[in-house]
């Protein structure tokens, strides 16, 4: 397996996982980079995760299909012991993305469609994200 390009630390006191990417990474190295972030949660057993995505600046629908329909849920499954909430720290370049591209758009809508069997919600503030998590 690829060593993760993000860092992933525990924060106890919040019972928050968060990660940063520093910058784009390919599509196979992301998918490497989640499995990282979902191990490193079962053994911290925490199903609260802050993924800082502000610096990467490609998106791609591969990446977006791929979480949103397969890797979350698996996820979601893999720490049944909470609900899997995910708070996305995204820059304003991104979120704009994100209401111009039709597929983005759609994809993120399945995502954040509250029957999925995990929470995901964007965030442009990073005391906003946590709050939400914590709650």
């Amino acid at each position: 397996m690829l060593a993760p390009t993000c860092s992933i630390q525990y924060r106890p006191d919040l019972d928050v996982l968060v990660v940063r990417w520093p910058a784009d990474a390919p599509f196979v190295q992301l998918q490497a980079d989640f499995e990282a972030v979902l191990n490193t949660a079962e053994a911290q057993r925490t199903a609260h995760w802050l993924l800082d995505v502000r610096r990467r600046e490609e998106l791609t629908p591969e990446l977006a299909e791929w979480t949103t329909h397969d890797f979350f849920p698996r996820a979601a499954r893999q720490l049944s012991f909470q609900v899997l909430r995910i708070g996305v720290l995204a820059s304003p370049t991104r979120m704009a993305v994100y209401e111009q591209d039709g597929v983005q758009r759609d994809t993120l809508q399945f995502g954040l469609d509250g029957a999925r069997p995990y929470r995901l919600r964007l965030f442009g503030d990073e005391g906003a994200a946590v709050e939400w998590l914590r709650n």
